[in-house]
């Protein structure tokens, strides 16, 4: 490997010669400022915050330049600080500095960075875009007030999920990022998958908040309020507290949510073991009886609006199962309704979710059960924090408690639903039992894990080759899909995950989601579904319990009526 050796603040450092400034200052502990560089994305250096001086006195981009024999750096001299002062005045002059009411109050790039440089307000003359907000869909609010122009969601939207609901418009003064022809994001193709949000370094973008809503069911005494919590918020949560991301702080959140006021906490889990058992079976009738496949899981609210609106002639290749949180929804108006002998009116049902495209879902017409909305609500991760912090609970000297019953026994396979990969997994190893009445050599399916778009696995069932993808991130899901559009598909079922990294890596979940945070947070996945003592989904006692008081048979007629749904084309440009 070719190095290259120049100085930095008088510190002499060795590093590769394809290394930019940016990335050689980090070796030493030295701390640039940036805005529009994220760790993840391409670089885009312009911002021109990140400017840093050469021996020659002239000012460069340390996230584009790369390092140079000899070269000698300074990052705060006169001229650094003075100049990145001036563009952060510019930025400001264009910015929305009501902080107080903005969501990302405290945790805005921006913020910090006036922090840092002591600027609480510019000197330039103010032109703020005095745009309206955007509150046209149930998941995501854009403030184009706030928009500080980095273009961070641009590429994720276009490059990254290749939905391209956000474009540029116009230029210079002019130049704002926004749906293509001023429309809202309800009037496009928006899958409503949050990846925007969790890159927006400002307040532009943000989830629709529905504390304001859950609190007020709390606080009213005639409504039962309960609470699911999906696999990933498990190992994610924690990080708003100061914890390592991929900690499991599951027995925390549930007793935080049990001070809010709820009054039950149950585990998504659980009805992931429940999608596992009824989309395996789907999977089992389509191979035995000539039905459509590929078969594609239908998990992803995002994924789901993604092929909905992009590929709808696939859609008889989708899983009519319902997500694990409409699973979960439509027991908690029918079945817990029935045993615990309250009127499904009465149910508040809240999903803890890292995603924000299940805001959405949950709004979808035919998620309800009879007249009755299957989940009430939705809190990403970030909106459980924010509401846990509001009430003053100190998350972080909570003892652990237990999830209650009915629906509080869940395998490892159903824990694994919130990492790319785990799907799969989890179906294969209830589906090779049944069809084989044996065990999986070994649970551990390897090549389904890890953060690569695209991931295939193969399994030996008797004589039966079948051969899996696993898919995430929508860019990857458009390749498969164009391979089964043209009849060249080799797989038999593919998991879709809409988000890089799969759920862990969801539009809701708390910022700072960079691939190391994701491969961390996977990890704690992992971990718990290795120390389950149940890890197949079909021996989840709870789960033979409801289908022998309830349910009666996978992909039975009560099974389909409560558990499994439509999809239809809804292109909107």
């Amino acid at each position: 490997m070719n190095t290259c050796s120049l100085e930095i603040n008088n510190i002499e450092v060795t590093v590769p010669s394809n290394f930019t400034i940016l990335q050689a200052t980090k070796k030493i502990g030295i701390s640039i400022p940036t805005l529009c560089y994220h760790p993840d994305q391409k670089v885009k250096a312009n911002c021109r915050i990140c400017l840093v001086e050469n021996q020659n006195g002239k000012l460069l981009t340390a996230c584009s330049t790369l390092v140079q024999e000899g070269m000698r750096i300074k990052t705060h001299s006169k001229l650094v600080r003075d100049t990145q002062k001036g563009v952060l005045q510019l930025i400001l002059a264009n910015h929305d500095q009501n902080c107080l009411k903005c969501s990302r109050n405290g945790k805005c790039e921006l913020q910090k960075l006036c922090e840092i440089f002591n600027i609480s307000k510019t000197n330039l003359h103010e032109v703020v875009d005095c745009t309206t907000q955007d509150l046209s869909n149930h998941s995501i609010i854009r403030d184009q007030s706030k928009c500080i122009k980095c273009n961070r969601c641009i590429e994720m939207c276009q490059e990254v999920q290749t939905v391209a609901a956000l474009s540029h418009a116009h230029r210079s003064t002019k130049y704002s990022i926004t749906p293509a022809y001023n429309k809202s994001l309800a009037e496009t193709n928006c899958v409503f998958c949050g990846q925007c949000v969790s890159v927006c370094p400002v307040g532009a973008l943000r989830e629709r908040e529905e504390i304001d809503n859950v609190m007020d069911a709390i606080y009213n005494p005639d409504i039962h309020v309960i609470a699911q919590i999906a696999p990933a918020v498990r190992v994610s949560i924690g990080e708003e507290f100061g914890f390592a991301p991929g900690l499991n702080c599951e027995g925390k959140l549930v007793s935080a949510l049990k001070q809010v006021g709820f009054d039950k906490i149950f585990d998504t889990n659980f009805t992931a073991d429940l999608t596992i058992i009824e989309e395996g079976h789907e999977l089992i009738n389509r191979l035995k009886n000539n039905g459509v496949l590929p078969m594609l899981t239908s998990c992803s609210p995002g994924w789901i609006n993604f092929i909905e609106a992009f590929y709808p002639n696939l859609l008889p290749h989708l899983s009519t199962c319902k997500s694990p949180q409409q699973m979960f929804g439509a027991l908690s108006k029918s079945y817990y309704a029935s045993k615990m002998g309250i009127p499904p009116e009465k149910i508040f049902t809240v999903s803890i979710m890292p995603c924000t495209a299940k805001k959405h879902e949950a709004k979808r017409e035919e998620m309800h059960y009879k007249e009755y909305r299957e989940v009430d609500a939705v809190l990403t991760t970030r909106e459980t924090a924010k509401l846990i912090k509001s009430l003053s609970i100190n998350f972080n000297n909570l003892t652990t408690d237990n999830f209650d019953a009915p629906f509080g026994i869940s395998s490892g396979a159903g824990a694994i639903f919130g990492a790319s990969g785990g799907v799969m997994e989890a179906a294969l190893r209830s589906v090779y039992e049944i069809l084989t009445e044996t065990e999986l050599d070994d649970l551990n399916i390897s090549s389904a894990r890890g953060l690569d778009g695209i991931k295939e696995v193969t399994v030996m069932i008797d004589s039966l080759e079948l051969k899996g993808a696993v898919v995430n991130g929508l860019k990857n899901a458009r390749y498969i899909l164009e391979q089964i559009q043209s009849g060249e598909c080799p797989y038999t079922f593919i998991e879709v995950m809409c988000c890089p990294g799969g759920c862990i890596g969801g539009g809701g979940q708390p910022f700072g989601s960079t691939a190391e945070v994701r491969k961390e947070r996977i990890d704690g996945i992992y971990s718990i579904d290795n120390n389950s003592t149940i890890r197949r989904s079909h021996k989840n006692p709870l789960i033979l319990q409801l289908y022998d008081d309830f349910l009666i048979e996978p992909n039975g007629k009560k099974s389909h009526e409560l558990l499994h749904t439509f999809y239809y084309p809804h292109d909107k440009e």
